[in-house]
């Protein structure tokens, strides 16, 4: 199924490998985007279950979280500027 795609990409022109650039640019900044929501929603979810288990702890548990997804998101943000970063190589 692949072998035809491929194929076709060997005889690329600058355009066609623009467009293969900018597809790459979007499925890679929709991932990023995607992964950082399942990650905030898992660390949020873990953080709830924590503060119910051990509702003592629920100030240190709270900091916590927050700061894994403060670091979530930041690593999300760097993949959608290396995507765009990525988009502006291709130019037509």
């Amino acid at each position: 199924m692949m072998y035809p795609l491929l194929q076709a990409a060997v005889g690329a022109t600058k355009e066609y490998a623009g467009a293969w650039g900018m597809m790459g640019a979007g499925i890679g900044a929709g991932l990023a985007v995607i992964g950082a929501g399942i990650g905030i929603g898992k660390v949020g979810g873990q953080a709830m279950d924590g503060m119910a288990r051990q509702p003592e702890r629920a100030g240190q548990i709270q900091t916590a979280a927050l700061i894994f997804a403060a670091l979530v998101e930041g690593v999300a943000l760097f993949a959608i500027v290396v995507s765009f970063v990525i988009q502006q190589k291709f130019t037509f």
